[in-house]
């Protein structure tokens, strides 16, 4: 670090006279007349160069400061400057002013007067405040703390220059808001980093999520009553096995029904020896869908598949299934376009099915509204893009389940009919590639109650910037069906098609009775840039039937946004052709949903109109949330709902207040009605689950244990460098934690720990330390972190460990003479992994800071070898331990030759 300050003085002391010059004081501004009672005078002996830190980030690029006779002073510039606030230093009236931090904060420091404004508070400047030297106004820290509101100190020792405040600073929030965007972009290859394994057996105890609720209502239609509800979703493992499970209850608070599973999932496809699977399930199932006989259904039976966990069933078109309390709704977003509703029913599931796919990055949300303002997100990235299965790997599913039923049914409310057990089993091969085929054998039950056995093949390929795929069904009891589909991006428009022609009199889940044909097309398209893009959907689908009537349904979908006000309008129309007499009249309907922010307020409206045949107004829902504040406070604290159902010509408003705590949610509402309806209610939501922290422990939490994962992060000081927790070596708190994309709003306690929970099932994560937090440059992680394979209702335990620090130095030369100057250089590790990156200087001087204690080499970066036509490679080697912390290459020469080599 040092080095690092000797080596960037002149380059600072130009960046800060650039910055000082914004606020009107040259660089070398001299002021004469100092007020000092000290007899001192800058001397290049007592200068210094201080790094600014602010918690745990670094602010500006260095403080240029001196050790005077009274203490340390630094410039009131390069602080100006790395704090980023709005002071302005005038040399002719010899004057500083301005605020820092909150425009309330004013300061006026006149040094004619040698007095000082500081809010509403007058003083004097002490003689030794302010010391005059060549770059301009030397403030002692004590001064400046006053000044500012804030604390500094300065740590001559280390170099560093210490921001302290009890509140989260400008400066601060600007920090945390691109360290979060940092750690959301992936950096790794997680195949190539460590894992943390943790192995199935014994008994885990299991962790529990329960909603719990009790309501009234008073209704002059449906009469008085009641309700008293509960959820109690539960996971764990036995042995080698998962399994989850969820009771339910009836309004009367009776059990109702109970899903049960038991599964195992493994990404990796290590499961029941040659199988090779990645999941195999008993109890309640999810079966599979195919594009022309089978519909994805759920009920009790057995499932097994290698196929990746993350895969689709079908690439055009995706399911969405979930649990849906009483009283909730729910709504489906695909990349910020509302695309359906779904309102509770007696099962408790919403269902999504069929959901188009764009070509690209499909981001889908699905949003829970509880009824007492309770708020849930649910994302899911769907990729479509032109890589299809592996060449020469090949997949299989199979399963049998009865649909619509429930492993155990406390009472007989059933929302399917029985439709008998269903059973199929399906293989997928890459041939290359772009090429894939698959075959797939069905037998179901259709609605007639007659069974039928299929047998089903498709062939799909990648053309340019679109998929293809041509499929073909056959029924063993006689019918035929053809399908063709495209998925693809023209220029800026994302263009789905689809058609089927039935034959035979096909029948299936895909195909209804007397249907011979469906042709589907959608176009999507964001006209504008940026924030002034408005995205166009339209779809038509076009319904032969043999002996009924053909149908034309059309629909058109957009969204707008103003400012803070976002809208999505949607208009469907459908027109019948009959085969004899005159077509019945077009049906036309029309909705609109908006989302607005104003200050704290999110508002939330949706209306329904018909148009045709009988033009009329439906329904309207405005519903606002706001937050009361408070850090124990559920951001959306408070809502108010009102609407107007014309069919029941009833008005209603409703308001609701949500409380979170650490340990549960407890929520209440109440709602009237124009026709003298009256409700009210009542829920709590919390999870219990073990407490990794202590063995034998239960924790409750508002975070959802049950159906997510979670991790006992434990830093420490690893003070011999062996990777191992040894005996004495400290754990390390105030350490900030990254998760991949989750947030991890704590810190590490007093005792290195900190939980992360809401991690993706099933979804490797890296999960490490944020080398920006830790408030000593020369202690940092060893390694990027550990790759974690959450699974739900688990809490896995991972040790991290900081090491000692360092820095590595050199001079980049070109072989025959010649520095070379912006050339991207990498740091690699003994396991070929690139741990930090930097760019040579002017005169080809690199840096390379906060090098963990190891072994390395450096090589040039391949574009940039590429580019001047040198070699990848570099004969360096480099050992960073206690004996050489800095470690100084000298000259590096770049040798001529072979640019595209392996890099690792």
């Amino acid at each position: 670090m040092n080095r690092f300050f000797q080596r960037t003085g002149q380059a600072l002391a130009a960046f800060a006279a650039l910055g000082a010059g914004a606020y009107s004081v040259p660089a070398r501004a001299a002021f004469s007349a100092p007020v000092t009672a000290v007899a001192w005078t800058a001397n290049p002996d007592d200068a210094l160069l201080f790094e600014m830190r602010l918690n745990q980030y670094r602010l500006g690029d260095g403080v240029r400061g001196y050790a005077t006779p009274t203490g340390i002073c630094v410039d009131f510039a390069d602080v100006i400057v790395a704090l980023d606030i709005p002071v302005r230093l005038d040399k002719q009236s010899r004057r500083a002013t301005g605020w820092a931090f909150d425009e309330g904060h004013t300061l006026v420091i006149d040094r004619n007067t040698d007095s000082e404004h500081i809010t509403n508070g007058v003083g004097k400047v002490a003689p030794n405040d302010i010391q005059d030297t060549p770059e301009g106004w030397c403030v002692s820290t004590t001064a400046l703390s006053r000044w500012l509101g804030v604390k500094l100190e300065a740590d001559t020792k280390n170099a560093l220059l210490f921001v302290r405040s009890d509140r989260k600073l400008p400066p601060q929030l600007a920090a945390e808001r691109r360290a979060r965007t940092a750690i959301s972009r992936p950096v790794f290859d997680l195949a190539s980093l460590p894992h943390s394994i943790a192995q199935y057996g014994g008994i885990r105890a299991p962790s529990v999520d329960v909603i719990a609720s009790i309501g009234g209502l008073r209704d002059h239609l449906s009469g008085n009553r009641l309700d008293t509800q509960y959820e109690v979703f539960v996971s764990g493992e036995v042995g080698p096995v998962a399994y989850d499970a969820r009771l339910s209850s009836s309004g009367k608070g009776l059990p109702d029904s109970v899903r049960l599973r038991a599964y195992r999932t493994d990404p990796t496809g290590g499961l029941l020896g040659p199988l090779h699977a990645t999941n195999f399930a008993v109890g309640d199932v999810q079966g599979m869908s195919t594009a022309l006989v089978a519909q994805s259904s759920i009920g009790r039976g057995a499932s097994i598949t290698n196929r990746p966990v993350e895969r689709n069933d079908n690439f055009d078109k995706t399911d969405f299934r979930g649990e849906l309390p009483r009283g909730w709704d729910a709504e489906l977003y695909r990349n910020g376009q509302l695309l359906a509703f779904a309102n509770d029913r007696a099962d408790g599931r919403y269902e999504f099915l069929d959901v188009p796919l764009q070509y690209g990055q499909n981001r889908f949300e699905v949003v829970l509204y509880g009824p007492q303002g309770q708020v849930r997100r649910e994302v899911k990235s769907v990729p479509v893009g032109i890589d299809s299965i592996p060449p020469r790997k090949t997949f299989y599913w199979a399963g049998v389940e009865q649909a619509g039923h429930d492993l155990i049914n406390a009472t007989d409310s059933t929302v399917l009919p029985s439709l008998g057990w269903r059973a199929g089993v399906g293989l997928e091969r890459g041939i290359d590639a772009r090429t894939s085929f698959a075959t797939v054998l069905h037998s179901i039950v259709n609605e007639y109650g007659v069974r039928q056995d299929y047998a089903e093949g498709s062939l799909r390929r990648a053309i340019g910037p679109a998929l293809v795929e041509v499929s073909g069904a056959q029924s063993l009891s006689g019918g035929t069906a053809l399908q063709a589909q495209m998925l693809g991006e023209l220029g800026k428009t994302h263009v789905e098609a689809t058609t089927i022609w039935a034959g035979g009199g096909f029948t299936s889940d895909r195909i209804l009775n007397d249907v011979t044909g469906i042709h589907e097309i959608g176009l999507d398209r964001y006209f504008g840039n940026g924030r002034t893009s408005v995205p166009i959907h339209i779809d038509a689908r076009y319904t032969t039937r043999a002996t009924g009537p053909d149908s034309l349904e059309v629909t058109a979908r957009s969204s707008a946004g103003f400012g803070r006000v976002s809208m999505t309008g949607e208009v469907a129309w459908r027109q019948d052709h009959t085969y004899f007499g005159p077509d019945p009249p077009s049906d036309i309907e029309a909705s609109i949903l908006a989302n607005a922010r104003i200050g704290r307020f999110r508002l939330r409206g949706e209306t329904h109109f018909r148009i045709s045949p009988e033009a009329r107004f439906q329904s309207a829902t405005l519903v606002g949330e706001w937050s009361a504040g408070g850090a124990l406070l559920h951001p959306n604290d408070w809502r108010a709902e009102i609407g107007y159902d014309r069919d029941l010509h009833r008005a209603r408003a409703a308001i609701g207040y949500v409380r979170r705590f650490d340990r549960m949610a407890v929520s209440a509402s109440g709602e009237a009605a124009s026709d003298g309806s009256l409700a009210a209610g009542l829920s709590v939501a919390f999870s219990l689950g073990p407490d990794p922290r202590a063995s034998g422990g239960v924790r409750l939490t508002s975070d959802k244990l049950a159906s997510h994962g979670s991790t006992l992060v434990r830093v420490y000081r690893d003070i011999n460098g062996n990777g191992i927790r040894d005996p004495g070596e400290p754990l390390e708190k105030n350490v900030q934690i990254s998760a991949g994309r989750i947030p991890v709003e704590s810190v590490t306690d007093a005792n290195g720990e900190v939980i992360v929970d809401g991690l993706e099932p099933f979804q490797p994560v890296l999960i490490g330390v944020d080398g920006s937090s830790l408030p000593d440059p020369l202690v940092q992680p060893s390694t990027p972190g550990l790759v974690v394979t959450p699974r739900p209702g688990v809490a896995l335990v991972i040790e991290l460990p900081l090491v000692s620090a360092g820095d590595i130095d050199g001079t980049l030369v070109r072989a025959g003479g010649g520095t070379m100057e912006g050339m991207d250089l990498e740091l690699i590790t003994v396991e070929g992994r690139v741990a930090a990156t930097t760019r040579s200087d002017f005169d080809g001087f690199f840096l390379f800071e906060g090098v963990p204690y190891g072994r390395y080499t450096v090589r040039i970066a391949r574009l940039s070898a590429e580019a001047v036509k040198v070699s990848v490679a570099l004969n360096t080697a480099a050992t960073v331990d206690a004996h050489t912390p800095s470690v100084h290459l000298g000259g590096v020469a770049a040798q001529p030759g072979e640019t595209r080599q392996a890099v690792k």
